[in-house]
């Protein structure tokens, strides 16, 4: 039989998935990512097993996710549409290079996913095995399987005994790791529908939320946050303290009509809590430590990393020669943050940094004010001269 790794998560697609190329003929072996979703392992071996797959392997990745791609991307400030945090898209090229890695290992020229063929998933896998390890042949199930909607795969895990978490009356499709936590489906399919309480895997509603502001003193080195109120805490031990304190807060909501790659929209919710607060935490020291040119720019070659890890395009050398700009800016990226969390809104109440380039004595409007103002008016002058108009 032929071997095939797929890429296991333990949903509805993928338990599918697994009954169905092993009717194909495959030798299925499961590789589990963890990286951070949390879900059980023993359980998510015998879901596989019961499907057919002849073993399930297991990565465990959240540190490598953490350092690798979560603080690349956090020194970047890689937001997608202004909302998007890029959990689930930042996850996708370390675990297509750990499918390539595991197929080399076990002998398989055959590696699949359980992606759908309208989704962005699908790019982002099949552009990293590909750039990794041309060779490997990519089977996408769901992209060619006759079962058209999550109902007829519903019914075709229950014929077959393999058991899910998912139903008819909660048929969203949730992917959650470290960093955030990504929901489509069902009712959210609708624009118009408000996602109700059900919807939301970590968070409380705002509004039952502590009475009273949380504020936490981030600490930074070289763009990377180290400590949290003076404690250090290694990076996978830091972003989950963060998640656990800012959904009490209901912190990372997000509801988002969303351009997917393909060129449709999606409406997809997301959480994210610990990503919300240092994203805020990041452009607040950002903003005291770098210069001007350097911090506009920077905004505009943030877009581009945002989108870049958006459309799978992690191995390039466009995304490699901005990791060197990105790091370039962040040695200076030194100082504490005094974070405010209340009611679901996050935001910077102070800030300090060794490198700053704030000047009280430039900036103040009282007392020991060392700016002349009177050459104000020559620099108007000056810099306006372009735009005057002849009457």
């Amino acid at each position: 039989m032929k071997k095939i790794i797929l890429a296991y998560s333990g949903g509805l697609d993928t338990s599918v998935a697994v009954r169905w190329l092993k009717e194909k003929g495959f030798e299925v072996i499961c590789y589990l990512a963890n990286v951070g979703q949390g879900k059980n392992a023993d359980f998510v071996k015998k879901r596989a097993m019961r499907a057919g797959a002849k073993k399930l392997l297991i990565g465990n990745l959240e540190r490598k996710f953490v350092e690798d791609f979560i603080w690349p991307s956090l020194k970047a400030n890689a937001v997608y549409e202004s909302k998007y945090l890029l959990a689930t898209a930042l996850s996708r090229p370390l675990i297509a290079k750990e499918l390539v890695e595991a197929a080399h290992r076990e002998g398989a020229k055959y590696v699949a996913h359980g992606c759908t063929g309208k989704g962005n998933d699908q790019v982002r896998f099949e552009v990293a095995i590909g750039a990794l390890d041309r060779s490997i042949n990519v089977i996408a199930p769901v992209r060619e399987w006759e079962l058209a909607t999550r109902e007829a795969e519903i019914r075709y895990a229950k014929i077959h005994g393999i058991p899910l978490d998912v139903t008819k009356k909660k048929p969203y499709s949730i992917d959650k790791n470290i960093w955030g936590i990504s929901i489509e489906g069902g009712r959210l399919e609708d624009p118009w529908n408000e996602p109700g309480e059900d919807v939301y895997q970590l968070t409380g509603p705002a509004d039952k939320s502590p009475n009273k502001p949380c504020y936490l003193k981030i600490e930074f080195k070289g763009g990377i946050p180290e400590k949290i109120n003076g404690k250090s805490l290694k990076p996978v031990a830091l972003i989950k303290k963060l998640n656990e304190i800012g959904a009490r807060y209901s912190i990372g909501r997000v509801d988002l009509i969303e351009n997917r790659l393909v060129g449709i929209k999606s409406r997809e919710v997301y959480e994210a809590p610990a990503a919300s607060i240092l994203l805020e935490a990041h452009r607040a020291l950002e903003s005291l430590v770098l210069d001007r040119e350097t911090l506009h720019f920077k905004e505009i070659v943030g877009l581009k990393y945002a989108r870049l890890i958006y459309d799978g395009l992690w191995y390039t050398p466009l995304k490699e020669a901005i990791d060197k700009f990105v790091d370039y800016t962040q040695k200076v990226v030194d100082g504490t943050v005094n974070m405010k969390l209340f009611k679901g809104s996050v935001s910077a109440a102070g800030s300090k940094s060794p490198r700053s380039l704030y000047r009280k004595d430039l900036a103040t409007y009282g007392r020991g004010d060392k700016f002349d103002q009177s050459l104000a008016r020559g620099f108007i002058e000056i810099f306006g001269l372009p735009y005057k108009k002849k009457l």
